[in-house]
């Protein structure tokens, strides 16, 4: 016995709020909003098009090439614009896939052409180890004969 869990099983427990920030807003700015929520990454939306992912990890790879301060560089020059997304069908394993092959840690996830959530690594980690510890009880009480 197997447990297959989905994205839309991940967004029903951890909730679909989505924080994103608009791609001429400052680094600053956009890490001030991720420190408030505790985010690893937000989405950049502009007028309502998901236009890039900005990252802690954007921020630690590319600030350093560039001289200016925080306040005075915007998401856009740092932001990931290549944007990797699931549907709410996708199984944990098919994301961990993903996110392993294209390195990254946060998938947003698009439902009839929306942004509904998004799910990051330590989201999909957590479930399918949550998903093993139950087939591990259900088969040790099935040997128990319970």
């Amino acid at each position: 016995m197997s447990v297959v869990s989905t994205v839309k099983e991940i967004l029903k427990e951890k909730g679909n709020a989505v924080w994103s920030v608009a791609p001429d807003i400052s680094v600053y700015e956009a890490l001030n909003v991720m420190a408030e929520k505790n985010l690893g990454a937000v989405l950049v939306m502009k007028e309502g098009t998901l236009v890039g992912i900005f990252s802690e990890r954007d921020y630690a790879r590319n600030v350093i090439q560039d001289d200016r301060p925080a306040r005075d560089i915007l998401v856009s020059d740092l932001m990931t614009r290549e944007i990797t997304s699931v549907d709410p069908q996708k199984t944990m394993e098919e994301c961990m896939a993903l996110m392993t092959s294209k390195r990254i840690r946060h998938l947003p996830v698009y439902e009839n052409n929306q942004v509904v959530g998004v799910i990051s690594i330590g989201d999909v980690v957590k479930k399918i180890i949550s998903d093993k510890q139950f087939t591990i009880k259900v088969l040790e009480n099935y040997i128990a004969g319970g």
